[in-house]
């Protein structure tokens, strides 16, 4: 009699549920790679459950980087910066981290950033010129834009009469 109560999985139905998994949205490797892990697939099976996942593209590094880009950008307003840093943590190739960052037009990329910016100096409450533009500073660096943008705008944002 079995007391394990940790479910079994065959290769097949394995396959079934990970071809599930990455359906419902784009994968990195290293996701499902924990997650036949998390099943208690051999490596052997692991293997080949990959490859078949690939084969079929349902696996794709380069349609996730293109999809997170894209997403990130444009439902959290993230700048490139912090978007590459949250790919290289996924395990993404420099290659399709280009790739993915391709998706960003320069021009969406320019006027969402200059509309975050003027947005948020607008609700800043602080009195103080510099404190003013260090609370602007840290609130787009933390969503990854870049350093010679932020101190561009800062500086532009700054009226001769504050």
């Amino acid at each position: 009699m079995k007391s394990s109560s940790i479910k079994t999985y065959t290769v097949k139905e394995a396959t079934i549920k990970l071809m599930q998994f990455c359906a419902y949205r784009d994968r990195t490797h290293n996701e499902v790679e924990e997650k036949l892990k998390s099943m208690n697939m051999i490596p052997e099976a692991q293997e080949q459950i990959i490859m078949h996942l690939m084969q079929e593209n349902f696996l794709n590094e380069e349609r996730f980087a293109k999809s997170f880009a894209r997403g990130k950008f444009r439902i959290k307003k993230w700048g490139k910066c912090r978007i590459i840093n949250e790919l290289k943590i996924r395990g993404i190739s420099p290659r399709n981290i280009q790739t993915g960052l391709k998706e960003i037009s320069e021009t969406d990329y320019m006027a969402t950033f200059h509309e975050i910016s003027e947005k948020k100096w607008r609700t800043l409450k602080e009195t103080s010129v510099i404190k003013k533009k260090k609370k602007l500073a840290d609130y787009l660096q933390y969503r990854g834009w870049e350093n010679h943008l932020i101190f561009e705008k800062a500086n532009e944002l700054v009226k001769p009469d504050d």
